[in-house]
């Protein structure tokens, strides 16, 4: 069963969530936004980073950038992922 910690009472700051399978998720309570990483520090940069695409800090995905994925057929909602995201 997942555990998780705040950093903040508040909708301020990062909750780290200690899931089953040994990774930490961390979440930033104001936007909502999450990554994780196996270690607080590793979710924290992973996190880092998610938040500047976020706010718009990173590239569009084009449609080469789906192509050289393999997801250029994906359809929402289908169940296997690429190897990349497993």
């Amino acid at each position: 069963m997942a555990s998780a910690t705040r950093d903040a009472p508040d909708e301020e700051g990062v909750e780290f969530i200690h899931e089953d399978g040994g990774k930490i998720t961390a979440k930033d309570l104001e936007s909502g936004v999450a990554s994780y990483g196996d270690t607080k520090a590793e979710a924290l940069r992973m996190l880092a980073e998610a938040i500047e695409l976020h706010e718009d800090g990173g590239e569009p995905v084009t449609d080469e950038d789906l192509e050289e994925w393999g997801l250029e057929d994906t359809k929402p909602g289908v169940e296997e992922l690429p190897e990349f995201m497993k």
